[in-house]
């Protein structure tokens, strides 16, 4: 029964500022608040647990410090990968008063314990052979946490779900800007978490200015003639691969750039050989998952700089990345029809900034790349966004 009273955890004091470490004012806003709200309620039984739906860029990580704070107890912090702990703790050192000795990453690299602890889902969910036991899943369950935090929760790893019966006693938040799973699985993010707490539509925050205006553009192009005839003799997967990989998306991305030459540009996809050859002809940085961690920090370090202003991207900056400021971004190709990964996309440009936001996703007409763009694009559409279509040369 969820009205059991959940246990408490070791104490752990931890406070906002009222400033950054870097000086800048820091407040929480009306609507982190009341998520917050949402969660906790009166403390009582049957609070405490659940899952709060954000926008990307809205600040789901002060929520996540707002709700420390109030519990005051060790916290297990569990996100996608390693750049997105580091984010982590970068964020509580910057605006809570917590040191460096009370925050450990537990990650490939590192395994430090400490009272507030960052880990990974894929560390979580490691095994030395395929049958093996998962050998850190018991981070998780050792007891000593009074809060476990799952970032980007509708990125739960199946093997989590089934560690749901010892993790009822902690309470819980789940952190996303999209509650959607291709697989269906949405149910169970929810029994191992809790339930909807808060949800605020994206339109919401952009008329208030809390995330910036995007506008959303689909760009058709055509099939050269030479692969129209791979293209029709193709089985379903490489007619896909075919599509996204389309030889005249170079010249839409060429004038896209050209048409924004201030912006700060993402460029994402799906598939390394087309990123690539895309890198080397706009004559920009390529972060891949094979790109070392190090390297990753610092190309997003150049970026954030202002001295990076094109990075090419591929799957792995589909989650927690902060780039303050990038303002466009261009998707060349994607994972099939997911609205999820579309969102995500769109959230890596929707910080809060002084000029308008454009996204931009590059596809073949009359291909299945058009039909999957449709699903991809649901999620949006509920939230507000319209996109325009054109179909180039225009």
């Amino acid at each position: 029964d969820d009205r059991i009273p959940l246990k408490g955890g070791e104490p752990m004091d931890i406070a906002l500022r009222n400033e950054t470490s870097t000086g800048l004012p820091l407040s929480v806003r009306p609507y982190q608040e009341q998520a917050a709200n949402a969660l906790l309620g009166d403390m009582g039984p049957g609070t405490g647990f659940g899952v709060i739906v954000m926008p990307c860029g809205s600040g789901k990580t002060i929520v996540g410090m707002r709700i420390m704070e109030r519990l005051a107890t060790r916290t297990l912090i569990v996100t996608t990968n390693v750049a997105a702990v580091r984010q982590w703790r970068d964020e509580l050192l910057d605006k809570t008063d917590l040191t460096e000795e009370m925050i450990g990453e537990y990650t490939g690299d590192r395994k430090e314990v400490r009272p507030i602890t960052i880990c990974t889902y894929q560390v979580l969910t490691w095994r030395k052979e395929k049958d093996g036991p998962f050998l850190h899943l018991d981070l998780l369950t050792n007891g000593q946490w009074g809060l476990v935090i799952y970032d980007e929760v509708h990125m739960l790893p199946a093997p989590i779900f089934k560690v749901t019966a010892e993790l009822q006693a902690i309470h819980r938040l789940g952190l996303t800007a999209t509650l959607v799973r291709e697989d269906g699985r949405e149910e169970e993010v929810f029994s191992l978490v809790g339930p909807k707490r808060f949800d605020v539509p994206w339109s919401e925050l952009q008329a208030q200015g809390f995330i910036a205006t995007a506008y959303c553009h689909e760009i058709r192009i055509e099939l050269p003639q030479e692969l129209e005839i791979p293209y029709a003799i193709a089985n379903k997967r490489q007619k896909y691969r075919i599509a996204s990989e389309n030889p005249r998306k170079l010249e839409v991305i060429q004038a896209l750039i050209e048409h924004h030459p201030e912006d700060f540009i993402l460029i994402i996809g799906q598939y390394l050989d087309q990123l690539r050859e895309i890198a080397d002809l706009v004559g920009a940085p390529l972060i891949t998952g094979s790109t070392p961690n190090a390297r990753r920090e610092e190309l997003y370090h150049s970026f954030r700089e202002g001295t990076t202003r094109i990075l090419v991207v591929s799957k792995v900056a589909n989650f927690a990345i902060d780039l303050p400021d990038a303002s466009v971004a261009i998707q060349v190709s994607g994972s099939w029809g997911s609205r999820s990964e579309e969102a995500q996309r769109l959230g890596r440009i929707l910080r809060p900034k002084n000029r308008s936001s454009f996204f931009y996703s590059i596809i073949t007409q009359f291909s299945s790349e058009e039909e999957f763009a449709a699903n991809r694009q649901k999620f949006l559409a509920e939230q507000g966004y319209a996109y325009e279509v054109e179909v180039w040369p225009h």
